[in-house]
């Protein structure tokens, strides 16, 4: 009898037990009598994640993961840990798959070296992420963050009805994207049905939908009621919304940043707040993360902060199960990967 040993390791957002559910239909499909799984759930989100053991953004103790290693297959994570010692504890270990764009919890290295897969999912949250962009540019647009706050406060104000303080409809607005991969295009897609006229940027695109306009940097800065950033961080794009990127913006214009907090200076955007040159912006990601609590964007009223979470949903964490579990399974059936961090060319 064969048996095909899975490590589950979840937390509190995936949790272990539905790698679990998923891993044991994979019987049938890579030809084993019987899955075996064992479970470790981590206290992400409750607890946070960090740097563990040269890898980063990882939640759990390897301490404990190492020794359930020894006779383990395949294995399942989101954000555990997967570091050089487990890897090299484990002599069975065929796969590891990953629910993240960007496996950064997995020492690499080690698994090249192993010549170990390492399945993820990039896109996996897009439809979360853009549907967050869209809720927070009409937030963001129509006073809601501004607002609610002195409602919970007991304030009754009409003030927001001011024609200096409105903002507006979406069909009215020109969206402006910064870069325009599997999120910004899905942000392109839902602004165009409320009737945005969608402009981007990005270099490296060389087409785009018939609703979408590619246009250079400075006419998307200078032309979009809502600029939001979906672009990659790269050596070129770290802080590219500086000073001068804020002061090229069409003056009362909103800026939206649920990629990286890499990609901004921040104390550029606090000067283009303060001025008044911009009307306000929605946060989801900073650098550092986590803001300082005395940061003063946090606590501006035309400012939304939020604690990265765009790509928080239960479709994610459904979905992505069942995505990686299905690209394990095409692997130990037949060797076929379609997302793989790590090709054994490298």
């Amino acid at each position: 009898m064969s048996t095909l040993r899975v490590l589950c390791v979840g937390d509190r957002f995936i949790r272990a037990a539905s790698f679990a559910d998923a891993a044991r239909g994979l019987a049938s499909r890579v030809g084993a009598d019987t899955v075996e799984t064992v479970e470790y759930d981590s206290g992400w989100p409750d607890e946070p994640f960090g740097p563990v053991d040269a890898v980063r953004e990882a939640s759990g103790d390897p301490q404990v993961l190492t020794p359930l290693m020894g006779d383990v297959d395949v294995l399942l994570t989101h954000l555990g840990p997967v570091t050089r010692g487990m890897i090299e504890a484990a002599p069975r270990l065929r796969v590891v798959g990953v629910t993240r764009g960007g496996p950064v919890n997995v020492d690499l290295d080690a698994a090249i070296e192993r010549g170990v897969p390492v399945i993820y999912l990039p896109g996996r949250n897009l439809g979360a992420v853009a549907e967050f962009v869209i809720g927070t540019m009409i937030a963001l647009t129509r006073n809601v963050g501004a607002a609610a706050p002195g409602l919970a406060a007991g304030e009754w104000s009409s003030r927001y009805y001011r024609f200096d303080l409105v903002g507006p409809e979406l069909r009215a607005a020109t969206v402006g994207l910064v870069g325009l991969g599997a999120i910004g295009a899905r942000v392109a897609k839902l602004a165009g049905a409320f009737g945005s006229r969608v402009l981007a940027y990005d270099p490296f695109v060389a087409g785009s939908p018939n609703h979408v306009e590619l246009v250079d940097l400075p006419t998307l800065l200078r032309s979009s009621d809502v600029v939001s950033l979906h672009a990659r961080l790269t050596p070129d794009t770290r802080k590219m919304f500086d000073a001068a990127a804020f002061a090229a913006m069409k003056a009362g214009a909103y800026f939206v940043n649920t990629a990286r907090g890499e990609l901004v200076d921040y104390e550029a955007l606090r000067a283009a707040l303060d001025s008044g040159h911009l009307r306000g912006a929605a946060l989801d990601v900073f650098d550092p993360e986590p803001p300082a609590p005395d940061d003063p964007l946090l606590h501006r009223p035309n400012v939304i902060a939020t604690p990265h979470l765009a790509g928080a949903s239960v479709q994610v964490a459904i979905e992505s199960v069942a995505r990686v579990v299905a690209e394990v399974g095409d692997y130990l059936r037949d060797g076929t990967i379609t997302h793989c961090a790590n090709p054994h060319h490298r």
